[in-house]
């Protein structure tokens, strides 16, 4: 099936009399008739549900169709994005690993990975993505355990060099983790260009309504975590588990299932059946709305990108800008609906200019289907120092523009209006 039926017919497949729609399983717990049956689950040899925390039915059907549409051998759905970032980095690394992560990411996961794994002892390194691949290898260390980057960054939209950063990480025997929130698998699918595991904040375009709060990891099943020889923990007895070795028992599917019945076992961070279904209703018109967004956005950063009041814009989709060839080659279909821009007159402009919106809102959110703006120097990256900021691409005068799904001209009215107040 193509992306676009996927979207519709991946996951839940009713049988003869059961529902057509995805039915909410609003339960915790699932009955069994022995003792023996329900120790089966809890020893991982056989398949099923027994506590929601674990899984879920409704869950489980959302797992399986975005594991198809990223092209995965597997999925697990957490609460909300954070927890996807923090689950796709603990189930491999332990105190004393560092990872190589590039600056141009969402702040919260610079301070997830630059201040709380710290204190539980995990280190990292923020690069340059733009950097040689030469510069990138310098600072690799005997300890390094992941690579990580943003398809698109959020909100710097730097579009990452994903066949340079695989090649780091597997030239060095390590796995490359890739969030791709903002182009989802519409746009672009990381495991086609060498990426070993994708994580997604679903909250964003995925529900793209703005209603329910979750993430998801998607294991790509294309690291041989024995081969490496880095990663003990996958290639030797979990105690936990009578002794199973998960590269052994689970093959190219060791990683999701380590992630589940490790991490979510222990840390819990679950998504609710209800908040699954929300999402599955999402994603049923994600490559929709994916292009409409995409076809928005152009017209709006084109916009912006011959008006005098404005000091520069960065949206990766026009055609002079630095990433074109990166577009060209990983989004040729669109390059989502996240525009940046400044305006002339700086952060006291910029700030005026937000004040002034009408149709798009002030929210904290980004990636759904109506327009919103926020300026991420005084809101979302605002615990970061200004060498962080720069490091991340972010000024103070950036304005991040989510463009929905209204009609473009409508759009481009209201930002005339308020940049007028300037």
């Amino acid at each position: 099936m193509r992306i676009e039926t996927k979207c519709i017919q991946e996951g839940y497949k009713p049988e003869n009399g059961e529902a057509r729609v995805l039915p909410i399983y609003q339960s915790t717990t699932f009955k069994y008739g022995s003792c023996e049956e329900m120790g089966k689950l809890f020893d991982l040899e056989a398949s099923g549900y027994f506590y929601t925390r674990l899984g879920n039915p409704t869950v489980g059907c959302v797992e399986e169709k975005i594991a198809k549409l990223e092209g995965g051998v597997g999925a697990m759905m957490t609460s909300s994005g954070q927890a996807a970032s923090l689950m796709s980095v603990m189930t491999i690394c332990n105190a004393g690993d560092h990872i190589i992560c590039s600056a141009a990411v969402y702040g919260g996961t610079l301070n997830l990975l630059g201040v709380t794994l710290k204190r539980m002892g995990i280190e990292t390194t923020f690069v340059n993505p733009d950097a040689s691949l030469e510069e990138l290898q310098s600072y690799i260390r005997p300890e390094t355990k992941a690579v990580f980057g943003e398809t698109i960054a959020n909100p710097a939209l730097s579009v990452l060099d994903i066949e340079k950063f695989a090649e780091l990480a597997h030239s060095n025997n390590i796995p490359l983790i890739v969030d791709n929130t903002f182009a989802t698998p519409i746009l672009c699918r990381p495991f086609e260009f060498g990426a070993d595991i994708v994580i997604h904040s679903t909250s964003k375009y995925m529900d793209g309504h703005a209603v329910s709060l979750g993430g998801v990891i998607v294991d790509g099943g294309s690291f041989d975590w024995a081969a490496s020889g880095k990663f003990p923990e996958f290639t030797t007895p979990d105690d936990s588990y009578h002794g199973l070795v998960y590269s052994e028992a689970f093959g190219n599917a060791a990683f999701i299932t380590k992630a589940r019945v490790q991490l979510m076992r222990d840390l819990g961070s679950s998504p609710s059946p209800q908040n699954a279904f929300l999402l599955n209703l999402g994603l049923e018109t994600l490559h929709l709305r994916m292009r409409a967004h995409s076809d928005n956005a152009m017209k709006v950063a084109t916009f912006l990108a011959n008006d005098s009041r404005v000091a520069w814009v960065n949206y990766p989709g026009l055609p002079d800008s630095k990433y074109k060839p990166l577009v060209d080659k990983y989004l040729p279909d669109g390059t989502s609906g996240v525009v940046s821009f400044g305006v002339k007159g700086g952060r006291e402009a910029a700030i005026k200019v937000l004040d002034s919106l009408k149709l798009a809102a002030i929210v904290t959110h980004v990636a759904d289907a109506r327009t919103c703006a926020l300026h991420p120097a005084s809101t979302t990256h605002r615990q970061l120092t200004d060498e962080q900021l720069a490091d991340g691409g972010i000024g103070a005068d950036l304005i991040r523009l989510s463009v929905g799904i209204e009609n473009a001209a409508d759009i481009i009215e209201d930002l005339d209006a308020a940049l007028s107040n300037i």
